[in-house]
């Protein structure tokens, strides 16, 4: 590997890391939960395995080809699979990001197959809804083949009993996306306490994804 490219993983490992970190300074993930991959050369970089993000150096995030052989001596995160998988089918995005946030993780758990448009910032996650995908074993194939299911044409979707993944374009769009579907995820469940709530027709929503098209944090990143 060159020095520029070895400069640029560098780089793009550090900011795998500054997001992780930040995720657990907004309240989003707690411990070792939750991990980030993104795209690089034939493949992507994720965070390790059970390693504490604020011990976390760029040599400890593991690279992953397209193949999912992972490179010698380190140990990726167990849903690499899924990470993998997201970005192979997915040319335009770059990041994935999945999280254990308490509301979407609440929302996994109330036994709904989606979070209706409750609010016209459900386009951000690319749709009318957010859809939740089925429940399977962490780390499984058979969880892998339920979120891509659910999430083709989506940036979001729900794990039913387990938490929220997020991809995008860059890590800063993703990120953005992230704390919307989670504001979102909070939303659903208080009005979910009160049992009543208006959904916006479809008809308004066609409106909206068109408007959003170009919609996002403006980074380049």
């Amino acid at each position: 590997m060159n020095n520029n490219l070895n400069e640029y993983r560098k780089f793009l490992s550090n900011d795998i890391i500054k997001t992780c970190i930040r995720m657990q300074k907004d309240g989003i993930n707690q411990g070792t939960s939750g991990n980030v991959s993104v795209r690089f050369e034939n493949g992507m970089l994720i965070t390790p395995s059970s390693m504490p993000y604020d011990i976390m150096k760029a040599e400890d995030i593991v690279f992953v080809d397209s193949n999912g052989n992972a490179e010698s001596g380190k140990r990726p995160s167990s849903e690499w699979r899924f990470h993998l998988s997201i970005l192979n089918d997915n040319p335009d995005f770059n990041c994935v990001i999945h999280s254990h946030s308490i509301y979407s993780s609440i929302v996994s758990m109330m036994g709904v197959d989606y979070i209706p448009a409750i609010h016209y910032m459900i386009a951000i996650a690319g749709g009318k809804i957010i859809p939740c995908a089925e429940y399977a074993t962490y780390g499984t194939e058979e969880l892998c083949n339920n979120i891509s299911k659910v999430m083709k044409g989506y940036k979001a979707c729900i794990i039913k009993n387990h938490g929220l993944v997020i991809s995008d374009s860059n890590i800063e769009k993703a990120y953005g996306v992230l704390v919307e579907v989670e504001n979102i995820a909070r939303e659903f469940v208080e009005l979910s306490k009160i049992g009543k709530y208006t959904v916006l027709p479809d008809e308004e929503m066609d409106i909206i994804l068109k408007k959003f098209g170009n919609y996002g944090l403006n980074v380049q990143k």
